[in-house]
């Protein structure tokens, strides 16, 4: 059994990467790992030729059936829908962030309006480059269907994808920017920052107050900005420069003092800067069932 242990350990990153591309949820990438390691468990070690493709292949189909599962969720979802961000450490101002275009938040938004089927194939072979006869294996269909499937969303994507994330440092520097002009309550100066279609997003999944449909416009999304800041004049509240899912964000800690009419907690703000150094799209996570990881202080 240790040997089986130390040979899934090897393969759980991975997994875990895999799935969450599947699902938008790093809770539910983990549950889905977590059932394959408990089938791995009990089965015959030695029956099993390609363990990394034994596991691909389980977590997959897991990942496919809460796919089918979560789609009727989703439609009584309050508000609009982000999937869960994946924070870590920023780097200082003069480094480059390597970003995972497969991991950004918008890509994942893409993915959304997938057919289970499709982002299942997308997924395994445009992404992890599993060979579609495993692929039309995951699936239960002929190899050709996959290749059709795969096909399908990769069109999909091609006409949804956002464009190529800028540089790390060009990140930081408009989100500073944007940060500061929010910060000293200027107006034109936040409206500066914005390309004039941004589109704001905030999800709070009817736990926490937020936006119920998107904002559009940088007047407006300036204007949602500055309100909140000033909204929050009465609590402390504490800005923390991370990546989110390999792109520059903010995460927002509020801790309100007695009396204050704002929320405490954590929101982690990702603004999408632009190749023109313009911020073209903001997305908003509220919801803390997707921010149990953050916490509400600084670790």
């Amino acid at each position: 059994m240790d040997d089986v242990v130390t040979e899934f350990e090897a393969e759980r990153a991975r997994l875990v990467g895999l799935a969450y591309r599947m699902l938008g949820s790093v809770h539910d990438a983990e549950d889905v790992v977590q059932e394959a390691w408990l089938r791995l468990a009990r089965q015959d070690r030695a029956e099993i030729r390609n363990l990394a493709a034994w596991l691909t292949t389980v977590a997959s189909r897991l990942c496919l059936d809460r796919l089918r599962t979560v789609q009727a969720l989703r439609e009584q979802y309050v508000g609009p829908w982000l999937p869960e961000p994946v924070v870590s450490q920023a780097p200082g101002p003069a480094e480059r962030a390597e970003v995972d275009e497969s991991m950004r938040l918008a890509l994942l938004m893409v993915l959304e309006h997938l057919t289970p089927g499709q982002r299942v194939a997308f997924v395994l072979h445009d992404v992890f480059d599993v060979p579609f006869d495993q692929v039309a294996s995951v699936l239960e269909t002929s190899e050709e269907n996959a290749r059709q499937l795969a096909s399908r969303a990769r069109r999909a994507v091609q006409r949804g994808a956002p464009t190529p994330a800028v540089p790390g440092d060009q990140q930081r520097a408009v989100v500073d920017s944007f940060l500061r002009a929010v910060a000293a309550g200027d107006l034109g100066e936040v409206v500066s920052v914005l390309a004039p279609g941004v589109v704001l997003t905030s999800d709070g999944g009817g736990r926490v107050s937020a936006a119920l449909r998107p904002v559009v416009g940088a007047d407006k999304v300036a204007r949602f900005f500055l309100g909140l800041w000033q909204l929050a004049s009465d609590a402390d509240v504490d800005l923390e420069t991370v990546l989110v899912n390999g792109e520059v964000g903010v995460v927002v800690r509020i801790a309100p003092h007695p009396g204050s009419r704002v929320e405490a907690g954590a929101t982690v703000v990702l603004p999408r800067v632009g190749p023109d150094g313009l911020v073209h799209g903001i997305d908003v996570v509220r919801n803390p069932d997707k921010l149990v990881r953050i916490g509400a202080a600084r670790g």
